[in-house]
């Protein structure tokens, strides 16, 4: 359930803009030493983004109301965790705040929106409180939270190594058109899409760093990365695709969905999923597209959204 939030503009509210991201390409490449994967990755943000106010109080305490009665305001959620552990960091018992989400990114998508309302408090914060981290710092602390928050802080288009908290920036520019869609009575764990794929794909892992790094260097040589414009689109690879697709049937219908809009260039799930996706020339297309075939959508049961590409992840406004 839902609930309407208009923010006020105070002098002592601080508001933050968290943005979804989507895979243009996820490869795994075997295991980790530390029981995670071993990741290749390009992740994108995209203008579908949570709206965070930050209040500041002296109290100690860290409350956080939210838009969506669905979403746990306790300490497992993200924005929680990032705002005690920065706390923590400060070595300031006093330092509290009230934090109003107005939550726009579904829940359980495959789209980072917990781990962007992570970074969103982990940048948002630091500015309210005065704290002083450096951005190294910051990444640091995201990496403690999720290895998406990393990537969150910055966003725009980054090659993502690792468990996907070291990062690389794309030196290119890119801007294209997305459609959007998700079932929104389907979510799926991302710990159990991992188990899944270890459990039937183990055989192709690889296990030594020198065939990692061959990876990550192919990944970064591709010819669609360089550079990444329409008239090359992105072939899109998602490896967790393999093992949810075939179960998960609100997956199934948003690929079915999406492959049959006029304009479409290329389509995939976006991380564990179910979220799935297809890129378009540019946002008209895409919008277009979406609009074209509402009625569509509404049988199969899917909410869909048109986006495009942003250039940064979490934003200061005004």
């Amino acid at each position: 359930m839902r609930i309407e939030m208009n923010f006020p503009t105070k002098l002592d509210v601080l508001r933050v803009i968290a943005p979804a991201k989507i895979n243009l390409h996820l490869e795994v490449l075997g295991m980790r030493e530390d029981g995670f994967h071993e990741l290749a990755m390009v992740m994108q943000s995209i203008d579908l983004f949570d709206q965070i106010d930050f209040e500041k109080t002296n109290n100690g305490l860290i409350k956080l109301i939210s838009s969506d009665f669905e979403l746990s305001n306790g300490d497992d959620n993200l924005i929680v965790k990032a705002a005690k552990l920065l706390k923590e960091k400060s070595c300031n018992k006093n330092l509290g705040a009230l934090i109003r989400l107005k939550k726009n990114i579904p829940i359980g998508a495959g789209l980072a929106g917990g781990s962007s309302d992570a970074a969103a408090s982990l940048m948002g914060l630091n500015v309210l409180w005065k704290a002083g981290f450096s951005k190294k710092q910051l990444e640091e602390f995201a990496a403690e939270l999720g290895s998406d928050v990393p990537f969150c802080l910055d966003g725009g288009t980054q090659f993502c190594f690792g468990r996907g908290e070291i990062l690389e920036p794309y030196q290119g520019e890119s801007d294209m058109g997305v459609v959007l869609v998700k079932d929104p009575s389907v979510e799926v764990s991302t710990p159990w899409a991992y188990l899944m794929y270890k459990e039937k794909k183990n055989s192709r892992y690889l296990t030594l760093e020198k065939d990692f790094e061959k990876r990550r260097k192919l990944l970064k040589d591709a010819n669609w990365l360089n550079p990444l414009n329409v008239s090359n689109p992105p072939p899109l690879r998602n490896d967790l695709q393999e093992v949810v697709e075939p179960i998960t049937s609100a997956v199934k219908n948003g690929l079915d969905f999406i492959s049959s809009l006029e304009g479409v260039m290329s389509f995939s799930m976006s991380g564990s999923g179910p979220s799935c996706f297809g890129l378009f020339a540019d946002v008209k297309t895409a919008r277009l597209a979406l609009e074209s075939n509402k009625k569509q959508l509404k049988l199969l049961g899917l909410k869909g959204w048109c986006c495009g590409f942003r250039s940064k992840g979490v934003s200061f406004i005004q």
